[in-house]
């Protein structure tokens, strides 16, 4: 089973208006309520491709209730530890420019840290995948991924973390399932300048290998992604279409390798699906379905460095 994570979920309402006016009235033009976090957006493109996974995290008040109703309409198995808080509500505005205005979230008590604990350790097995992704809500250590991962290696089980920087770092010696830095946080990491060649990159994402990671995933935009392995790297592009969404393709990319690697143990596999994933999303006006996935999948070459 692989178990998604997303401390600090929301319900996002997103809007559509041709341009926004400032201090005038605006009349919307579309208007949607969706479910909203990065574990959560793993586990909806996880069901797109036909793999079990089990959202957890924090939810409560009437938005979160409205969160697992929207999620189960979706298919997906949740196990969201109640709490005293509302859930939190983020607005997504499409206009001329993207605006978005994330809420801070609920601050989450000791008791209930508690009880999420118990319902993670509870739940795992081994062979299971946790994936940790997201802001950490009011009331959480900054260090509260890290401090799960005992309790995820207690249960031999893996463990995927969507970070950056130290915080990255710090992980790596405890063997992340994979990690995914796009070419930027990839060059920040080692306090490098932006690297001149598909080669040069690698030869970065290998010293993650070398930190520790067990694969590491490097998007790249437009240039496509590379996958480095111990034994060795490869270079992956789709062919290219109109963008549509800003939101998610990391998300996806991750749940399509993490899902597809559990199954197959074949990372060239997983990385296909990541890249088909990743792109169908950007190339989608929410997250990708599995029809749009199926469609760039066709569309990928990949070249070994």
């Amino acid at each position: 089973m692989i178990y998604s994570i997303t401390l600090n979920p929301s319900l996002d309402y997103v809007v559509g208006l041709p341009k926004l006016a400032l201090g005038r009235v605006n009349r919307l033009e579309s208007a949607h309520k969706l479910p909203g976090g990065k574990g959560i957006n793993v586990s909806r493109i996880l069901e797109q491709l036909g793999i079990s996974s089990t959202a957890l995290g924090f939810a409560g008040g009437f938005t979160g209730q409205f969160l697992k109703q929207r999620l189960t309409a979706l298919h997906l198995q949740t196990a969201f530890t109640p709490i005293a808080d509302d859930t939190r509500i983020n607005v997504k505005l499409k206009a001329a420019e993207e605006t978005e205005l994330n809420a801070a979230g609920p601050t989450i008590s000791p008791a209930e840290i508690t009880a999420f604990k118990h319902t993670l350790t509870k739940a795992l097995k081994p062979g299971d995948v946790v994936v940790m992704a997201g802001s950490l809500p009011n009331g959480l250590p900054t260090t509260f991924y890290h401090d799960l991962i005992p309790l995820i290696h207690a249960a031999h089980a893996e463990f995927v973390i969507d970070t950056t920087g130290q915080a990255l770092l710090d992980t790596l010696p405890e063997h992340p399932y994979v990690v995914k830095p796009n070419h930027h946080e990839l060059a920040e990491l080692f306090g490098d300048a932006e690297y001149p060649s598909l080669a040069a990159t690698a030869a970065a994402g290998r010293r993650l290998l070398g930190l520790g990671a067990q694969h590491v995933l490097v998007s790249m935009a437009g240039k496509g992604a590379l996958l480095i392995t111990p034994d060795a790297a490869y270079h992956g592009f789709v062919q290219p279409g109109s963008v549509q969404n800003s939101v998610g393709a990391g998300d996806s990319m991750l749940a399509g390798f993490t899902g597809t690697y559990q199954q197959t143990h074949d990372a060239l596999a997983a990385f296909k699906v990541a890249l088909a994933c990743g792109s169908a999303t950007a190339f989608s006006l929410d997250l990708a379905d599995k029809a749009m996935i199926d469609q760039v999948f066709a569309t990928i070459t990949i070249t070994q460095l």
